[in-house]
């Protein structure tokens, strides 16, 4: 009856090792992509490439920080003169 818990153990020791972690683009907000061209650069391309397997939450949050980067903050109103 010993080896019945060694048994156990290993197993859970062996499936838990097959575990991958989460990508690091899980971690991307709008603001991080925004302040690192390089970084949502690297971003729209793994979009372009594979939208499924990089993420809608990420290709979302790169468009936006793209939109971000190229209008600003929109604090600033445009009032064109007559």
């Amino acid at each position: 009856m010993k080896p019945f818990p060694i048994v156990i153990a290993s197993v859970l020791l062996l499936s838990a090792c097959g575990k991958s972690s989460a990508p690091p683009a899980a971690t991307d907000s709008v603001e991080s992509l925004a302040a690192d061209p390089a970084r949502l650069k690297e971003v729209q391309r793994r979009c372009k490439e594979n939208r499924a397997q990089v993420g809608e939450a990420t290709c979302i949050a790169a468009s936006e920080a793209t939109r971000k980067r190229f209008m600003g903050d929109a604090k600033a109103k445009y009032t064109p003169k007559d």
